[in-house]
């Protein structure tokens, strides 16, 4: 029997020896692991950009409310438990282990059979059904790995209801080249008759979301910015209402989140929560806490004060950051540490950043194994847009503390360009012993 560490390594080990496999397959899966999914009631999230953070606050209310929760997301930022989360808590590695076992011995009887080996996606959704039913949870909120349609998660026949966050362009090789390609996959996940809540603001997105809703007779709600009332956003969070709604009035929600895009997340959460209100009461108190304390690790998120670590790597995510940044310019000196890796189009991410933002210094370090860019290479490209304050550190401990002692105890700093950026700094912090300026990780 393996042991954890062999556990995730043969996980990691996947890709190489297995294909794209269809949904019919990950269905007869689930079907000889006893149909786990049946033990409870699905959110189905879809999108682009913010599917996570949705996820987090759909759960988190539903966690407010007495609901037990099952989380499934991915990537995962240090440890690949992070993808599973049991009423917000990161599973152990005994139930990761416990699962995996199980998954492992149904992938060995279908290689037997001389059937497919479950994808590295598809045996972690396969871990994830197992791991929610042991556990007894009354709700999964569940986030699609790539695109949709294809996707294993779709799988879930029944769920009670999908949500579609805001889409852009990434993946384009899987996806497709146009937004109405893109919206296509990701509208994949709706399901005849149940209601599908999605993001609106797009209007080619949002015209083939609308489409395929009525097409498969499904209750459609669109959510759009222009619904909603942003009142104030300082370091410590947002406040915003809806402008006219009939179930929360002008009910004043508050996120613990800096950038503006959270709105339109939290706000298909609450319309979530109040299209399922007939079969999921939840009182208002409990919407109102569930959003206020919802936790999101990597998108926008303050570790530490005046430090924000944020994964944005596509071109709508720099957008979003670069609005963030420009509403905190004008009361704080910015610092920015700043990593990406080769199949990104770092140098139009870097000019974006550049051309919005002044910053007091920039540290570029380098992230992403063999697909890394070099810190100097990325300093130089700050420098030829610019900004003559940048320097760059390879090792990226050295070159947190760096941003950390060049952000002042006035400014700000915003570590951004990558996942791996996020889940490296997240490392520095977990395991160092020292005390980090403003806090102690």
């Amino acid at each position: 029997m393996m042991n954890y560490r062999e556990a995730v390594a043969y996980i990691d080990e996947t890709p190489k020896f297995t294909v794209k496999n269809t949904l019919s397959h990950t269905r007869e899966c689930l079907r000889r692991l006893g149909d786990p999914q049946k033990h409870f009631r699905v959110i189905h999230v879809a999108g682009t950009n913010g599917k996570g953070s949705t996820c987090a606050f759909l759960t988190s209310i539903l966690r407010e409310a007495g609901y037990s929760c099952g989380l499934f997301t991915s990537p995962h930022l240090v440890e690949i438990n992070e993808r599973f989360q049991i009423n917000e808590v990161n599973i152990s590695d005994d139930t990761f282990l416990k699962a995996f076992h199980r998954v492992k011995a149904l992938s060995d009887e279908l290689v037997a059979e001389g059937n497919y080996h479950p994808t590295y996606f598809e045996m972690l959704f396969l871990m994830g059904m197992v791991i929610f039913a042991e556990a007894g949870v009354d709700f999964v909120t569940l986030e699609t790995g790539l695109g949709g349609r294809l996707d294993a998660t779709t799988s879930i026949e029944d769920p009670v209801a999908c949500v579609i966050t805001s889409i852009s362009f990434d993946h384009m090789q899987y996806l497709g080249n146009t937004i109405e390609e893109i919206a296509g996959e990701k509208a994949g996940i709706i399901v005849p008759g149940v209601p599908v809540i999605y993001d609106g603001n797009d209007p080619a997105a949002a015209g083939v979301i609308r489409r395929e809703a009525e097409r498969l007779g499904s209750p459609a709600v669109e959510v759009r910015r222009e619904d909603m009332e942003v009142l104030s956003i300082t370091k410590e969070g947002i406040r915003f209402s809806f402008r006219k709604d009939e179930y929360y009035g002008r009910e004043i929600f508050s996120v613990p989140f800096i950038a503006r895009y959270q709105v339109m997340n939290s706000a298909l959460a609450l319309k979530t929560m109040e299209v399922l209100k007939s079969v999921l009461p939840v009182e208002r108190r409990h919407v109102l806490l569930g959003l206020s304390r919802t936790r999101w690790q990597g998108r926008m998120e303050t570790i530490l004060p005046g430090v924000i670590v944020d994964g944005a790597h596509n071109e709508d995510g720099v957008e979003k950051f670069v609005e963030t940044a420009e509403h905190f310019q004008k009361e704080h000196p910015l610092t920015l540490l700043f990593s990406a890796v080769e199949d990104k189009d770092y140098r139009d991410m870097i000019r974006t950043i550049v051309s919005r933002i002044r910053f007091r210094h920039v540290v570029a370090t380098q992230v992403g194994g063999y697909r890394q860019v070099p810190a100097e290479e990325l300093a130089e490209i700050f420098r030829e847009n610019g900004c003559a304050e940048a320097e760059g550190i390879r090792d990226v401990p050295a070159a947190f503390r760096r941003a950390l002692e060049m952000k002042g105890e006035d400014g700000m700093l915003f570590c951004v360009g990558s996942l791996y950026l996020v889940g490296e700094i997240k490392s520095v912090l977990r395991d160092s012993g020292e005390k980090f300026a403003g806090g102690t990780p």
